[in-house]
């Protein structure tokens, strides 16, 4: 089982990331799509945990993680053995809530707490390392996205690799990584000396940014992502990059207020 690259964290101030996570609430969702974009900066959910109990022991492994390190393979040891006694494991049938539906549905598994510990750790560190970065933005004004060039790198990722804006880029708004599942990308910050010794050219998103609608679901829906027009560096052929549904937001630009009890206790009566 592959670990989350969190090599880029070293060095951030791990409170900042343990913050934003305690400042969310928690909120049942039957599907991923239910809840997209700005709608994470203020919940937790995982799709089809539909016991409070459930969504609660997810959060709290997650919180663990960051509270205390870990490796996923501490995060699954930890989480799987209750998820199973409480039956949310496997392949199981489900019923919609919202329509009444029953449906065969993937619980839990080591695939899908695998993404749960990568997406909310790597959100979490990113939503810390962004208001770092803004704290330090007068000596280092030029942001550089960086992309893991490795065989499993998507090519709309690499392509972003080493172009360089300034930290108040319209372009941060949406391609603050990560920016789709899995996504290990992240933003170097430099100041003027820096950008010469490494040769580096401010650009700007200026007429270069906008949206499309992509299909999401099943039932002809659609979720909105940024787009952003640049060049294949393969190619030198004009392509346009997009986020991911639901990653078209910059998860540390919320004005989040640390408040870990403030849902835990509100809906301990609801378990």
């Amino acid at each position: 089982m592959k670990k989350v690259d969190l090599l880029y964290a070293f060095g951030l101030k791990p409170e900042r990331a343990i913050r934003y996570f305690e400042s969310k609430g928690m909120k049942i969702t039957f599907d991923w799509h239910e809840m997209l974009d700005q709608a994470h900066e203020r919940a937790f959910t995982v799709a089809k945990a539909m016991k409070l109990d459930i969504l609660q022991d997810l959060r709290d492994g997650v919180a663990n993680v960051l509270e205390n390190g870990g490796t996923f393979r501490d995060f699954r040891k930890e989480l799987e053995p209750t998820l199973r006694a409480k039956g949310w494991w496997g392949v199981q049938e489900v019923m919609n809530p919202a329509t009444g539906e029953l449906k065969m549905a993937q619980l839990g598994s080591a695939r899908r707490l695998e993404l749960i510990y990568e997406q909310n750790i790597q959100t979490a560190y990113s939503a810390g390392r962004y208001r770092s970065q803004m704290d330090n933005v007068a000596s280092r004004p030029f942001w550089e996205y960086v992309a893991v060039l490795d065989a499993r790198t998507r090519p709309s990722h690499a392509a972003l690799n080493g172009q360089v804006f300034r930290a108040d880029d319209s372009f941060w708004n949406s391609f603050y990584p990560p920016i789709d599942w899995r996504c290990r990308c992240r933003v170097r910050a430099h100041d003027d000396e820096n950008m010469k010794e490494f040769g580096l050219n401010v650009e700007s998103s200026a007429g270069k940014m906008g949206t499309r609608e992509v299909s999401v679901g099943t039932d002809n829906e659609t979720a909105t992502v940024a787009t952003y027009r640049t060049v294949d560096p393969d190619t030198g052929k004009g392509m346009t990059v997009a986020t991911g549904a639901g990653f078209n937001y910059n998860p540390g630009k919320t004005d989040w207020q640390p408040d870990p009890a403030r849902y835990d206790h509100a809906l301990r009566k609801y378990l």
